[in-house]
């Protein structure tokens, strides 16, 4: 199909709920990826942070393709070998004890928030359900998810909202404090706050969070459905920051670009949930699962170890630019905020880049780059080359 062709196919038959920009891809190989016209291009957002491998990575073409030939759907009324590998290897990896398998990091979420109400409702009764996240989060689009993410932009048309949500200033202790009545049973937070703006929570934040929680018993619950799966260098963002919360989501990286969410239960949530107190017919779907073993396969230390490297090096390279005020992120999660004088928003930087090349995101005013993690030492500096050139526009 030709791309004005499949544009207008797309026009008349799909829900108008996204602004593309006006480019198609085709197929693609490791961190590049080809439009119809055969125009190549340097992938820096991996589908907003999906596609960890890259594209058509062999061992996780594999891993799918042969379960799709044994098995693709069986509903969790039975027993499947993909998903019980993969709980097992998150389990391992994180130190958390049980996992909860959903499609999404929206779903994830949710069910998150549903354990902490009914951790509290059990131990405490009715009166304690109040989940505080803060402003400027990102948990989803789901009338819960959206209750719970602290951007009134994204509150218009759906009102009203869930009861139940309360929302404090990220990184004021103070403003945090005074949401933390006594009906709050948890708070929701995410490490690097990313559509937000990729904005990172500081330590001693959320130290005291941390500490404050575990005092009164209030369940810590952390979004890491884009900083987690080794992304920010280690497999989750929260080690970095010391902290061990009681329940972690994860998605986006995980199923290398299948669906899939999970739920991380610490040792006070693991029983929480019983039977039919949660469920999902396509959670643990045996395809994706077979999928995330092959990710978590390959993101192993040295993998995460080079993440760490390639960050440093791409942080190192856009302050050099004249036009660049800051880059805030952790690893291959990073935020470009531009200087007041610079004559373009990061929006039309972006598509100046997909011009020349190359496929940052954005996110709020920042550029956002998510580039695969196993994007090469070449391909970066490429990218980096064409990046810089079109911040301070000398290309």
């Amino acid at each position: 199909m030709k791309f004005e062709d499949l544009k207008s196919v797309d026009k008349n038959h799909v829900a108008n709920t996204y602004g593309r920009f006006d480019l198609g891809l085709s197929h693609g190989k490791g961190a590049r990826v080809w439009d119809f016209d055969g125009k190549e291009y340097i992938d820096l957002g991996s589908g907003i942070g999906v596609n960890s491998l890259g594209f058509a990575d062999e061992t996780w073409i594999e891993a799918v393709t042969g379960q799709i030939g044994k098995l693709a759907h069986t509903s969790n009324l039975y027993y499947s070998e993909p998903a019980a590998l993969v709980a097992e290897k998150l389990c391992q990896r994180t130190g958390m004890k049980k996992v909860f398998f959903a499609n999404s990091g929206a779903e994830a979420n949710e069910g998150a928030m549903k354990t902490a109400r009914k951790y509290s409702l059990d131990k405490y009764g009715a009166n304690r359900y109040t989940i505080v996240s803060l402003l400027n989060s990102f948990h989803g689009r789901t009338m819960a998810t959206l209750s719970a993410t602290g951007q009134d932009v994204l509150h218009k048309y759906f009102t009203p909202f869930l009861d139940g949500f309360s929302y404090a200033k990220a990184n004021d202790w103070a403003d945090t404090m005074d949401a933390l009545d006594d009906t709050v049973c948890a708070v929701m937070i995410e490490t690097i706050q990313g559509e937000g703006g990729v904005l990172p929570l500081d330590l001693s934040y959320v130290s005291q969070l941390q500490d404050y929680c575990r005092e009164h018993d209030i369940l810590l619950l952390v979004d890491e459905v884009q900083t987690g799966v080794g992304r920010t260098g280690t497999f989750l963002c929260s080690s970095q920051l010391g902290i061990r919360p009681d329940i972690v989501t994860l998605a986006k990286g995980l199923g290398g670009g299948l669906p899939i969410g999970a739920i991380l239960f610490g040792e006070k949530c693991e029983k929480v949930l019983g039977p039919s107190d949660h469920g999902s017919t396509f959670g643990g779907n045996p395809v994706s699962c077979a999928g995330a073993l092959a990710v978590l396969h390959k993101i192993d230390d040295a993998l995460m170890e080079e993440v760490t490297t390639k960050g440093a090096y791409v942080k190192e390279r856009l302050l050099a630019c004249k036009n660049v005020e800051s880059v805030d992120g952790k690893g291959l999660m990073l935020g470009i905020q531009l200087k007041a004088e610079c004559p373009f928003t990061a929006l039309e930087l972006v598509k100046q880049s997909i011009v020349h090349g190359i496929i940052p995101l954005t996110a709020k005013d920042k550029i956002r780059l998510l580039p695969p993690l196993i994007i090469s030492k070449e391909d970066l500096e490429k990218a980096c080359d064409i990046l810089c050139a079109v911040i301070d526009q000398t290309i």
